[in-house]
Formats: C-alpha cells, sequence, structure tokens
C-alpha cells in the first residue's frame, strides 16, 4: 500500500479518535443541519418536564402560571421556563410552530386540537398517545391520551 493510498484510513482513525477524545473530556461536535435539531430537542425536553412538574395546578381561563394555567398558558409558560417565546394563544402557538406530521411528532411537541381550521386547545405531547395540558374550568394539569382525531402538530424551536 502505498503512502497516498494509506491517507484516508489514517484520517478516518483520526477523526475517531478525536471523536472519541471529544466524548471522553465532554466536548462536542458540531455537525451542519443538526444543531437547530439537537437545540430544539433540548427545549422540547426541557418544557415537557416543565408542564408535567405541574400536573394537579388547576385550570383558570387567561392564567400564564405559575400556579393556575389555562391550556395555552400552561405551554407558554413550559417553553418561556425552556428558554423559548411562544404567543399567548392556542391559534398564535399553533401559526408560531413548525408543522409536522403525526408520523413525525416527538416528546415535547405541541399538539393542537381543532374544529375545521380553528385551533380550539393545545397541549405537549408526552409519547405513548398522551399529553400534557390543562383541560378546562374545574380541572386540573394533568397526563392524558389523546381524545380525538382532529389534532395538528407543532414543533417549537
Amino acid at each position: 500500500m502505498t503512502a497516498l493510498n494509506r491517507v484516508p484510513s489514517l484520517m478516518a482513525r483520526a477523526g475517531t479518535a478525536s471523536a472519541l477524545t471529544l466524548a471522553a473530556v465532554g466536548g462536542s461536535i458540531a455537525v451542519p443541519g443538526l444543531a437547530t435539531d439537537a437545540s430544539a430537542a433540548t427545549i422540547a425536553s426541557k418544557a415537557l418536564k416543565v408542564a408535567a412538574s405541574k400536573k394537579g395546578s388547576p385550570y383558570r381561563w387567561g392564567a400564564t402560571g405559575p400556579n393556575r394555567f389555562d391550556c395555552s398558558g400552561l405551554t407558554l409558560y413550559s417553553f418561556k421556563k425552556a428558554g423559548k417565546k411562544l404567543p399567548r394563544t392556542a391559534a398564535q402557538q399553533y401559526n408560531k410552530s413548525r408543522h409536522i406530521s403525526a408520523r413525525n411528532r416527538k416528546a415535547g411537541d405541541l399538539v393542537f386540537f381543532h374544529s375545521g381550521s380553528s385551533v380550539y386547545h393545545v397541549g405537549i405531547y408526552a409519547g405513548h398517545n398522551k399529553i400534557w395540558h390543562a383541560p378546562k374550568t374545574g380541572d386540573v394539569v394533568k397526563l392524558q391520551k389523546i381524545w380525538s382525531k382532529s389534532v395538528w402538530y407543532g414543533r417549537v424551536g
């Protein structure tokens, strides 16, 4: 094997060693195109944890926390704590999010309930066809199975 033929092999081994070294010391590698998705995933997982931490908080129309919430108030509060600003209403949040298919939904995505073209409710997808949400007057923030097929999904980030 000539020295020229060994260059790709040597570079591949050097790249692997560099990645392993970075991982061992807690470094990171920037991969073009993945930073945004990774950032969105971190924001989404933080928002999901915040929403879950509000389990049992009473519903109050127009409330945005920290102790009482309406549906969009819970999502606004959760994403704000995760470092991302959302508009106030469910419909505004839908318009601001990146629309995704049900097949591509992930934990931390927003779930929008709609009637025709009107969005009337929002929650945070928790996986396994469940959401964290603030349902209605007289109820509390809770984890609940998605009860309708009339939903759209949005990703924040």
